[in-house]
């Protein structure tokens, strides 16, 4: 195992401040443990920059209201201490993970009064995916939990609590030898995976399911839009299981997973293709800076 992640070096920014990694920590009972009121990001650097910055922390602060709460730094704030965070690290390619929670001034379902915290950690993280495998196309189960109803949760929200079930459903996968898994909604439509979009191909037109009751991810927008320059046409409708068998490619979006083909889901095969290939180049290619990429 590598250095577990409370005994990592550095700095973390911790409301407002920046303190030590292991000094970077929280009460038993700060209530964003307890009843999941926390929301969160995920973003990565590369070539010293990290991507669609602004764009993430627009959304914790969206999140975070969902959620009935109000993040007591800007935008621009978190923005700015991101950057300095990546500086502090020392770090041009890494991940970046906002949090802000409940605290433990109250507890029990109800807690007003509760200070909002916020933190900001960076740390390198390689292929979100064995990259052995994602050349090849990976392999995902089917999960047994489903995308709740929008009418149960909140799910335009990057809420903590929504990933207890993508958490049961990736441990249940990987303990059958699969990456990931795919997820149905509450109808029995294609989702997403448990932690990124899911897109497929079919003679040559993209389909992805309509983000109604799961995130539309910032990846998953950005990959549409580069689709869009190639002259590809993008579908975005709900996908049923049954049509899988009809697809000749499968790939997942998102910020950990970037652009990742799929080989498998479930009895049903994929072979990664022409389509895949373009849109995972070019992904990194948007991604980077222009003046990394120029040198």
């Amino acid at each position: 195992m590598a250095v577990p992640f409370d005994q990592m070096d550095g700095q973390i920014w911790f409301n407002g401040e920046f303190v030590d990694w292991k000094d970077a920590k929280v009460h038993v009972l700060t209530h964003g443990l307890h009843y999941a009121s926390a929301v969160f990001e995920g973003e990565r650097a590369y070539g010293g920059r990290i991507f669609k910055l602004t764009e993430h922390n627009q959304r914790l602060h969206a999140s975070a209201e969902i959620l009935g709460f109000k993040i007591p730094y800007s935008v621009e704030e978190l923005d700015a201490a991101t950057i300095e965070l990546l500086k502090r690290q020392g770090f041009s390619e890494a991940y970046a993970r906002p949090i802000a929670w409940r605290g433990s001034e109250m507890m029990g379902v109800s807690a007003q009064n509760n200070r909002i915290n916020v933190a900001i950690a960076i740390w390198q993280w390689g292929s979100y995916f064995n990259p052995a495998e994602k050349l090849k196309g990976i392999r995902l189960d089917i999960a047994e939990y489903r995308r709740p109803d929008p009418k149960t949760a909140p799910s335009k929200s990057k809420a903590a609590g929504l990933y207890m079930i993508c958490t049961i459903s990736k441990h249940a996968a990987e303990a059958k030898g699969y990456a990931d898994a795919l997820m149905l909604d509450y109808r029995g439509q294609v989702a997403e995976a448990t932690g990124a979009n899911v897109f497929f191909v079919k003679d040559g037109v993209i389909h992805t399911p309509v983000p109604d009751c799961f995130l539309d991810g910032i990846t998953r927008r950005t990959v549409i839009e580069l689709a869009k320059r190639r002259g590809y046409q993008i579908i975005e409708r709900a996908i049923l299981p049954e049509e899988l068998p009809d697809f000749s490619e499968c790939f997942l979006t998102g910020s950990a997973a970037e652009v990742t083909p799929v080989s498998e889901i479930g009895p049903y095969r994929f072979t990664p293709g022409t389509i895949s290939e373009t849109l995972m180049n070019d992904y990194m290619k948007e991604v980077y800076p222009v003046a990394a990429a120029a040198e």
